[in-house]
């Protein structure tokens, strides 16, 4: 079985990526996983940023694809890790029944740089207008939402609340402690995503 070293700075990247869009895969039966890192084509530098950072785990360079949906072409950008065992721990805590969760122990992993890919993944400005931001959490339930704005509050005193939409629930960090929050992540925010900052 394939074992890869995992360094703690990727550990971090990869927790980010959890959080946000990316996806673990086990064809293996939970022996092994891979990691898939999928963006828009806008998004390139991003992920050729994120290739450079799992460069020891990638199966192979960033590569282009177009989806179609709906009849309209999109542009993708993308690449996978390696299968191996080395990721078995995040396929049990984020998968236990095949289905991407929260676990119980995120409070343990929230570091800086994990919150600022998760941001870089789903967060946006709220609008112009307002100084709030936003973050995408549709696909996870309500009781995992409230961990993550649990977590974000008990460790680094950023507020946050559950925001209704028709498809789910966002992370809606409150103006309050925004500054807080941005000083936090601006450090690790690559400059083709600061736009998400405002």
């Amino acid at each position: 079985m394939n074992h890869t070293k995992i360094s703690p700075r990727q550990r971090e990247i990869i927790i980010g990526k959890l959080l946000g869009d990316g996806h673990l895969e086990t064809q293996t039966k939970g022996k092994t996983y891979r990691l898939k890192i999928e963006h828009s084509g806008a998004q390139r530098d991003y992920v050729d940023w994120i290739y450079q950072e799992l460069l020891s785990l990638a199966a192979s360079p960033p590569r282009e694809k177009v989806q179609i949906v709906r009849g309209k072409s999109y542009m993708k950008y993308w690449f996978n890790t390696v299968s191996t065992g080395s990721l078995r721990f995040y396929g049990q805590q984020w998968y236990p029944e095949g289905v991407k969760i929260i676990p119980t122990q995120i409070h343990k992993w929230l570091t800086p740089l994990t919150i600022a890919v998760w941001f870089m993944d789903d967060g946006s400005i709220k609008s112009k207008h307002h100084r709030a931001k936003i973050i995408n959490t549709q696909s996870f339930s309500k009781e995992n939402i409230a961990r993550l704005i649990n977590a974000l509050n008990e460790i680094y005193g950023i507020r946050a609340v559950m925001r209704k939409q028709k498809e789910g629930f966002q992370v809606y960090l409150l103006s309050e402690t925004i500054d807080k929050f941005e000083e936090l992540i601006r450090p690790y925010v690559v400059s083709s995503m600061r736009y998400k900052l405002g």
